[in-house]
């Protein structure tokens, strides 16, 4: 959520280009430049196609100013928001860090394996959170999907010098804890122990931008309200994930069109997850790519997401699920999301969740089965 002297609406004929996919989460507070153009009030319908069956939900949606937000696809307008680069955070998942901040703000989040649990990229461009954490260590794995969106930001707590020597290496700016602890408003929460304390606040990651960054370049294509699904699209409930010794579901909700999000350790009893400010993580798409995992030239014991070649996929979306294969040439190639036809997918504007389980460490979740039944993989 941003603050701002004026509330900016995008016209209907903007809305008629992109689907505005709900309306954005107020859990944290921000700050962005004023803006600078007039407004107008506008209610966007959205239509989600499920088998046979069509239902339109009718969302009235808050935008500033005019322009497509390239993570997102969602109208947004502020020039000085459109044209910053885009700002990695790394966010703990440890038991001890719950609940974090920030997750809901994300545009994209991908979660990945690390030692014996999950760790989330969190990559941030259309909205702030004030705080955002709790922050933590980058890996090798980073290097590669920090790519996908240009020259980023990096805010970490730092790493082995393995990981620091890549970082180093890597096309972005880093904005680590190591050397702006003060201006990037990094600082110690006292409601948890150390080393799962760690917050920081964009608005202040993003002040240290520099200029030759340029916005980030769009890692999705999304559907226009005109789009439909393909034909290789199935009815789906939801998905189970397993990153060793965190299990996570993401269940359909139709009344916000959204996929639901719980996690907790293995064997224990799933619930909500929510963060700070106790609204629950529910992200319009969850794209499911998985991938093989090698030791990291940094640390053998800390394992390395391969997110170039290509692998199976799941792109649950708009209720429904579509397979098919991700692929990938090199670092410096786009990702490509193809369905079993080889169709390019497109997502539904607004929040996508990017999970990397290894082979066979994910199960769908079949349309009219209680979740329960489904055992996690």
């Amino acid at each position: 959520m941003r603050r701002s002297p004026l509330v900016l609406v995008v016209a209907s004929a903007l809305l008629a280009a992109a689907c505005g996919g709900g309306s954005k989460t107020a859990a944290t507070t921000a700050a962005t430049d004023a803006p600078t153009t007039t407004t107008t009030a506008s209610t966007t319908t959205t239509s989600t196609t499920t088998g046979s069956t069509t239902s339109t939900v009718a969302t009235s949606t808050t935008y500033i100013g005019a322009g497509l937000d390239p993570l997102t696809g969602k109208p947004d307008a502020e020039a000085s928001v459109l044209n910053r680069p885009a700002l990695v955070v790394k966010i703990n998942n440890h038991p001890d860090a719950w609940p974090q901040s920030g997750l809901n703000q994300a545009d994209i989040v991908f979660e990945e394996l690390v030692e014996g649990i999950s760790r989330f990229a969190a990559v941030f461009h259309s909205q702030d959170s004030s705080p955002v954490g709790s922050i933590r260590s980058a890996r090798t794995s980073d290097i590669n999907i920090m790519a996908l969106v240009g020259k980023p930001l990096l805010a970490w707590s730092g790493g082995n010098p393995g990981v620091v020597a890549a970082v180093k290496r890597a096309n972005l700016v880093d904005v680590g804890y190591s050397f702006h602890s003060v201006d990037g408003g990094y600082f110690r929460s006292n409601d948890r122990v150390a080393p799962h304390n760690l917050f920081a606040d964009t608005v202040k990651l993003f002040a240290l931008a520099k200029p030759d960054q340029g916005r980030p370049p769009a890692v999705f294509t999304f559907r226009t309200p005109t789009d439909t699904q393909p034909s290789t699209a199935k009815a789906a409930t939801g998905v189970k994930l397993t990153f060793d010794g965190i299990q996570a579901q993401f269940g359909w909700d139709a009344a916000s069109s959204t996929w639901q999000r719980s996690e907790a350790l293995v064997g224990r009893a799933q619930k909500p997850q929510v963060d700070s400010k106790a609204v629950q993580v529910a992200p319009q798409n969850v794209v499911v790519m998985f991938c093989q995992y090698r030791p990291s030239p940094a640390d053998p014991k800390s394992p390395e997401a391969q997110t170039t070649g290509t692998g199976q996929l799941w792109v649950f979306t708009g209720g429904q699920v579509i397979e098919g294969t991700w692929s990938r040439a090199t670092v410096k190639d786009p990702l490509t999301l193809a369905d079993s036809a080889g169709t390019p997918i497109k997502l539904t504007p607004g929040q996508t969740w990017v999970e990397l389980p290894k082979a066979g460490k994910a199960v769908q979740i079949p349309t009219g089965t209680d979740p329960a039944t489904v055992k996690f993989p």
